[in-house]
This record gives C-alpha cells, structure tokens and sequence, in this order.
C-alpha cells in the first residue's frame, strides 16, 4: 500500500464489537498488513468473537525463532519478533507453495494460539509448516482490535471492486510458475527501464499474501504509484474463484493517474492457491493484456506456461526468470518454444526493449515521444 493519498469509498457495513470486555494495550510492534488502520500504539481490544478475513487481531508472541522470525512493520521495515512482543496482525490465510500454508479461523478468544503466516503479520492457523522454515511462530491471541465499538477491518474505506474495466493504457502483466520465479526482479527492470527513458508508469500486484515488500521496490525503481490487493483490503487472495472484479477495481483507480502504462505483478504461479487463473480467465481483463511476460524457473517450467496460456487464451510474449539464467535456457525458450527472451538479472534493458517495442511501438532507448 503506498503512503500516497487514496480515492476510496466507504465500506458499506462496519460489525459491532461482540458484547465482550473491553480493555487496552500498549502494542511493541504493528504489521504492515494492518494498512494504516492501527494510528496509535495504544490500542482497545475486546476478549474475541467471530472474525472475518481483514480483522485486525493483537497478540502475543509466545517464542521466538531464528530463521523466518521477521516482521514487515507499516513503515515496510523488517524487526526481530521477540518473545512477548505485542503485535497487531491481521486475519487471514496463506498457501504458499515455498512457505506456510495456514487457515483464517471463523472465531477467536483471548489465549487461543494461532501463527504467523508470513512477514506482513497474516494471523491464522497454520496446517502446514515448511523444511527451511520450521513452523510457523506461535502467538497468543489478547483480543481483536476495537474502535467505536466496532472491530476493525482493513476492508473498512479499501477500494471496492468493479463490473467494468475502464482503462485505457497499456497494461503490462509480469506473471510466473511459481513463487520466487523473479517476478518482481522483472517488473522493477521494466518499471526502472522505462522510467529512465520517460514513461509514466503505475505498478499493481494483485496476488499473494500481504506485504509491502514488492511494491515499495517497484516504487523506488520508478513506478509513480503502487497498489496490491491490501488496498482492496483482502490480506490475502488465498482461495479466491475470481480476482477479476477486485483487479478491475484496483486498475480503474490507477488509470485515473496520468500514466503510459501499468504493470501488473501476480504473486504465486499461474497454477497456485490464489486465484491467478481467473484473472486470465476473465475476457475483458485478457484482452486489455497488451503485453504478457512469464518467468519460468526452469525449461519444463518455460514448456507448461507456454502449454497452459495457450489454453488460457493469452500467448507468452516474453520470457524471463531463471529459466533464461543462461545461453541454454535462452535458445530452448527462443528456438524450440518460439518466445523472446531476457533474463531480468543479467539483461534488464533488453527485457525492457521487448515489452517496450509491443507496447509503444519502440524500443527504451527511443524514449517517449
């Protein structure tokens, strides 16, 4: 979410808080994916209840780890999460095929245990831990976050989804295999690329589980402003049949922008837990694609994407990510799969050219007209 000011609407509906005790707490650290809902570190919490995805919960670190033991804070910096740390976090869940993979819970009370999915501080309870990893950091629950009388939700003002696209710029789509593919490495070459040579750009990422990571860095490699699916207020696109009406509402908003184009990242793979396919899936959202960038993290990887956009309706424009780590991942991808390829790391300005050449007509070093 960027510190940049939004237009939102209001939620139409805010829950009250159960009929539970109310009381406060001094909170030592608040997650990013609290998206600026938490203004004080003193905060009113009530004993628990039914939850919702988006509900702000605190909790209590009930250890502390070594490995996968950081927390992204809302200013995007990363802090050691310490035993007994107080935190506010947010509801959610989580399928990661590299990571954690865990559940929202429909209910809480105060002294349940549930985890800490990822880094942006998702809470939920976690059915599956991770070799490198270990398990995810058990916490405490204290309460759910109060304000007025109602729970807090990020939901609250996030921009509501839409029936119609209504942009007409370019739109640039950095999707992959899987997660850690090099997806963003790709969008921020293109983004700091064309920058460099004029274009205004917007950044998008509408999959995955929340943190700031990604689009902070493509805002500090150019990007004049950056959503995700947090300003959608969705902690997670974990289970979702259909992203098409929250991606519509989210590219409606940045197009108002006076941009060239926007670059849109999804998170996770084409085949994955958080709802890429249906984006594709959607016709209106495939044929705005004016450029579709895949990063394959090997060649079987590179031959299914080609394989399964065709089935999608939407061919590979270019091919990037590990799969293009060298000269024989190249001429595979070239020669036997007919894409273009660059690999982000090692020919970012060529990446660059490819999409630039489809999407204005002229390479980066043209510029902007």
């Amino acid at each position: 979410m960027s510190s940049k000011a939004r237009v939102r609407k209001p939620k139409p509906a805010r829950r009250p808080a159960p009929d539970t005790p109310v009381t406060r707490v001094v909170l030592h650290k608040v997650a990013s994916s609290t998206c600026g809902r938490v203004v004080d570190r003193e905060l009113e919490i009530c004993q628990g209840g039914p939850v919702v995805p988006g509900d702000i919960v605190v909790v209590e670190a009930l250890e502390e780890k070594r490995v996968y033991d950081q927390l992204e804070l809302i200013t995007g910096r990363l802090a050691h999460i310490s035993k007994d740390d107080i935190i506010a976090g947010t509801i959610g869940s989580r399928r990661a095929l590299k990571g954690f993979v865990g559940d929202s819970p429909t209910q809480v009370r105060s002294g349940d245990t549930l985890n800490v999915l990822n880094m942006g501080g998702v809470i939920g309870v976690a059915t599956s831990a991770n070799q490198d990893y270990g398990h995810p950091l058990r916490v405490k629950v204290l309460g759910l976050a109060v304000r007025d009388g109602h729970v807090l939700n990020i939901g609250e003002g996030a921009i509501p989804p839409a029936d119609r696209l209504k942009v007409s710029v370019p739109i640039i789509v950095v999707a992959g295999t899987c997660m850690a593919s090099g997806k963003t490495r790709a969008a921020c070459e293109i983004i700091a690329w064309l920058n460099q040579r004029g274009f205004r750009l917007g950044a998008l990422k509408l999959s995955g589980v929340a943190a700031l990571r990604d689009t902070l860095n493509m805002e500090d490699h150019g990007a004049i402003d950056a959503l995700s699916f947090l300003d959608a207020g969705h902690p997670s696109t974990a289970g979702f049949a259909d992203l098409a009406p929250m991606a519509k509402g989210l590219l409606n908003v940045m197009a108002a922008n006076p941009l060239d184009a926007i670059v849109v990242e999804m998170g996770d793979g084409i085949i994955g837990g958080y709802g890429v396919q249906s984006f594709y899936k959607d016709a209106d959202l495939r044929r705005a694609v004016t450029v579709h960038v895949m990063c394959a993290n090997d060649l079987v990887a590179a031959w299914g994407a080609r394989e399964i956009c065709r089935k999608l309706g939407r061919k590979i424009d270019v091919m990037s990510g590990p799969a293009t780590d060298n000269q024989v991942g190249e001429q595979y991808v070239e020669q036997e799969l007919g894409i273009p390829a660059a690999n982000a790391r090692t020919a970012g300005e060529r990446l660059a050219d490819l999409v630039a050449v489809r999407c204005f007509k002229k390479n980066v070093k043209g510029g902007k007209s």
